[in-house]
């Protein structure tokens, strides 16, 4: 038996997966041919995703092709109870919004302790936790985020990764356009639905460059904030620069900055030294997959009082008596305080992660114990897909051009 918030609340989830699945045509072209040779029959898929109706597509997709689903969520605050409640009369689901870290380390146990032959991951939680129980009937697995294919090849350079494992979140057809559009739109939309605010005219500090801190500068910027960088790589600070961003250490970014969003997978990027430096009203949000980016700790630890001031918002009262606010307690923004990733970009990441549990099973005897990418073949199936559920026709090259391309002479 799993264990949810409330079963009632299954028809409104079955509304919500019925919108997202209206809108992700390229992860249901993926998967047609594979669900009708029910190309999963028989394995146990062991996934610690976040709980949401774009999540709820993929378990159906991975349900129809014949897998047994045990479903846990990727973070404490982002499962959305209605989908948890709908997912929970077709698959075995332990997840519910509002998770203590002792009760998410029990979910995710228990979704361990149903033997699972393959894990699919986001964040590294579930596959962390598998090596540390020796769940050795476990084959192979694949991760969804840039923060658990950290760990994943961190384990791998120790000699300690004990199957294969897939890096989803390293497909172009991932990290180009869930990282830096998914996030980029979703972050703002947690951090507007809880701080209900004015975006124009703020002065937005982006802590990390990467692909979603491109995603997240670009569209503050298109939405009329005043957008600071900050980066320690020069090669990204370079770039920065020359998308015309304003680039700053955190510690000078500090005092003029009205919303501070993290995006790095990194700890202590904005230390506890640099938020008593930080204006009246300063808001801090994190898009990062685990709440560690910003020095939570210490800024509870000293707080001269703390207060939510809005649903998802924290008032902190720090010992001088200036005020900054937390989003969401400093955990993933855009899943605490809004509904995650559009269905349009998960479509392309869950085509993969669909993909990535088939290979696997074909595979995984012929496959080492380490990290693999996503082979080029499949990402141009993704692709494909994804351009035919958006209605566009692209050409092709021609047996000239194919010689050509190959070819030493002009």
């Amino acid at each position: 038996m799993g264990k949810v918030a409330d079963d009632k609340l299954s028809g409104e989830g079955a509304r919500n997966f019925n919108w997202a699945k209206a809108h992700m045509g390229a992860l249901t072209t993926v998967v047609q041919k594979y669900t009708k040779s029910k190309a999963l029959e028989g394995v146990t898929l062991g996934v610690c995703l976040h709980v949401t109706k774009e999540t709820a597509v993929l378990i159906d997709a991975l349900l129809a092709a014949g897998a047994d689903v045990k479903l846990a969520g990727a973070n404490p605050l982002s499962t959305q109870d209605d989908i948890a409640a709908y997912l929970a009369e077709r698959a075995e689901v332990f997840a519910w919004r509002g998770e203590s870290s002792k009760e998410y380390s029990w979910c995710i146990d228990k979704v361990l302790g149903a033997r699972p032959d393959q894990l699919i991951d986001d964040g590294g939680d579930l596959h962390v936790a598998a090596h540390k129980s020796r769940a050795r009937q476990v084959v192979g697995g694949s991760e969804e985020t840039t923060t658990g294919v950290v760990r994943l090849r961190a384990m791998e350079a120790e000699g300690l990764l004990s199957y294969p494992v897939i890096a989803v979140n390293d497909a172009k057809t991932k990290f180009m356009f869930d990282n830096r559009y998914g996030t980029g739109q979703s972050t703002l939309d947690g951090i507007m639905r809880a701080t209900a605010l004015l975006l124009a005219g703020k002065r937005v500090v982006v802590v990390g460059y990467g692909w979603v801190g491109k995603g997240v500068a670009m569209r503050a910027r298109g939405m009329g904030a005043l957008v600071t960088v900050v980066e320690v790589d020069p090669v990204r600070a370079l770039e920065a620069c020359l998308e015309g961003f304003n680039v700053a250490s955190i510690e000078s970014a500090a005092p003029s900055g009205d919303l501070f969003i993290t995006a790095t997978g990194q700890k202590n990027v904005i230390p506890y030294d640099a938020i008593e430096t930080m204006g009246d009203g300063a808001i801090l949000a994190n898009a990062g997959h685990f709440d560690v980016e910003i020095d939570v700790k210490s800024l509870f630890a000293k707080a001269k009082g703390v207060k939510e001031a809005r649903p998802n918002v924290d008032e902190v009262v720090l010992p001088r008596g200036k005020r900054v606010y937390l989003v969401g307690k400093g955990r993933i923004a855009n899943l605490v305080a809004a509904e995650g990733h559009p269905p349009e970009v998960m479509q392309m990441s869950f085509a993969n992660q669909f993909l990535a549990a088939v290979k696997l099973h074909k595979e995984h005897g012929s496959m080492e114990p380490k990290v693999y990418g996503v082979p080029a073949r499949v990402e141009e199936e993704v692709a494909r897909a994804a351009l035919e559920s958006m209605g566009v026709e692209i050409g092709s090259q021609t047996s000239e051009q194919k010689a050509y391309s190959k070819s030493w002479e002009v």
